[in-house]
């Protein structure tokens, strides 16, 4: 699986990237929302995990451009600034969350569950 990391930390784009790696998945990093955009458009990408809030960005704003592709791939927001109304919306879009600080079982978890497994 192609997974697409999105977050302007580059520790956890280090940790996700390490982490989703050794489970035996293709992983890509984004700093920024542009960054990740390009390679949206460029990469076929089966799973994105972003971060809500960035220097150059709105995760959201990549989230309703990802929503609408033809091969849309799943989505898991990893942010620390998820609203009780920010997680029913993504709920119901189909959005799946892990709230930072994770560790590396609550990462499996919110993959497993993503994936439905």
């Amino acid at each position: 699986m192609k997974i697409l990391v999105v977050d302007d930390e580059q520790l956890v784009r280090w940790f996700m990237d390490r982490a989703l790696r050794k489970a035996g998945h293709e992983v890509i990093t984004a700093s920024n929302i542009t960054e990740a955009s390009e390679r949206l458009q460029s990469e076929e990408i089966d799973l994105l995990f972003i971060d809500l809030r960035m220097p150059e960005g709105n995760g959201t704003e990549l989230i309703k451009k990802v929503v609408n592709l033809p091969n849309r791939p799943k989505v898991i927001v990893c942010s620390a600034f998820i609203t009780s109304e920010l997680e029913e919306e993504f709920r119901e879009k189909g959005i799946c969350i892990l709230k930072k600080p994770f560790k590396l079982d609550e990462l499996n978890y919110a993959l497993k569950n993503c994936l439905g497994g």
